[in-house]
């Protein structure tokens, strides 16, 4: 491949160097009673509409990794046939299930990972870090299969410049891991907790939730503190000085609390509703990451451009995007991902959020 037709490549991930306001993206995970785990996250983009499709991929489907020096990477054939959402090109998947129950996912790490440099000699071992979800969904079904991947591979950036990333993933039976490649060393940390958003580190954010001991749900009590009586103004007091900015520490922080506090939901269905509620929290309105001296982009709602939410033991993804609302849903069990083409559709066709208008009889 000619080095001039990477350029969309990097059009679109050396935004996470030039537009560091747009990698926000945040992560959660609820249990509904009947057992059925439900793993949720937002993917933000402030500089640009991301063009993001859904891809379906079926076993035997062969992919070639980019690297810096053109599609000459490793070469890496589905076992398993799964659906991805992908940016910007159809090889570049943040967020799958396969059809083994395992889901996938990345997040902007910036300033904190450190690749393994780019050796060409090791070129057909090597994978871009954008495809490494790709590899994983067809390549593994449980936990200590991807740590098992993970190790015999390189992973590098397309461009040096670039953002490095992190990972999350999940397998059927409910046992989530991070990844993240700091120092050229692979680290996975287990996450029970399931909530996950971008630098600095996992183990950073979850000694930082130490700093909110003092919050609770509910309403602070009443207080008559030396003659001056001190009442609430209104319900969720408990939870005054919850950080309500959109930095990663403070999105962690408040996604925790929220997925805490949050009532168990009896169905599958039910959690996926709520995983939505919840990380409508979350939704970044274009404006707030741009510098006075700076121009918003006028043609986006918000620099959150879509949601999922995955049911592993159904093998279900669902999403909505900013230009429409309505919950979608992609069931992997209808798919014969033995017989299925290669397939990549983008989501909206229509780059506009509908308005119905109601009809009142006089």
């Amino acid at each position: 491949m000619k080095t001039k037709n990477l350029v969309p490549i990097f059009i679109g991930i050396l935004m996470g160097v030039f537009c560091p306001k747009a990698n926000a993206c945040t992560g959660i995970t609820l249990t509904s009673a009947d057992g059925t785990t439900i793993v949720a996250r937002t993917i933000e983009w402030g500089g640009t509409n991301l063009n993001s499709m859904y891809v379906v991929v079926p076993r035997g489907h062969t992919t070639q990794s980019y690297t810096p020096s053109g599609v000459d990477g490793m070469m890496f054939t589905a076992r398993h046939g799964y659906v991805g959402f992908a940016v910007e090109q159809q090889e570049f998947i943040t967020e799958g299930l396969n059809e083994r129950g395992l889901s996938a996912g990345l997040f902007y790490f910036p300033h904190y990972g450190e690749y393994v440099p780019y050796n060409p000699n090791n070129k057909h071992n090597t994978i871009s870090d954008f495809q490494l979800v790709s590899y994983i969904l067809g390549e593994c079904a449980t936990i200590e299969e991807v740590k098992e991947a993970v190790a015999n591979i390189d992973i590098v950036n397309i461009d040096p410049r670039s953002s490095t990333v992190h990972w999350r993933f999940i397998d059927a039976s409910g046992h989530q891991v991070v990844l993240e490649i700091v120092n050229r060393q692979a680290h996975f940390y287990d996450n029970p907790l399931g909530v996950f958003t971008n630098s600095p580190g996992f183990e950073w954010q979850l000694t930082n939730l130490n700093n909110y001991v003092n919050l609770y749900p509910g309403s602070a009590p009443a207080q008559n503190l030396h003659g001056m009586y001190l009442s609430p103004f209104s319900y969720g007091s408990g939870l005054l000085g919850l950080p309500g900015d959109f930095t990663a520490p403070s999105r962690f922080v408040r996604a925790a609390f929220f997925q805490s506090s949050a009532p168990q939901q009896p169905t599958a269905e039910g959690t996926v509703r709520q995983c939505f509620q919840i990380l409508n929290c979350f939704d970044i309105p274009i404006g707030v990451e741009f510098g006075l001296d700076e121009v918003p982009v006028y043609d986006m709602l918000t620099a959150t451009q879509w949601t999922t939410a995955t049911d592993m033991q159904h093998r279900k993804i669902y999403f909505r995007t900013m230009y429409n609302p309505i919950i979608q849903c992609i069931d992997l069990n209808s798919i014969n991902f033995r017989k299925a083409k290669y397939q990549a559709t983008h989501f909206d066709s229509v780059k506009q959020q509908p308005i119905k208008e109601l009809k009142i009889e006089n």
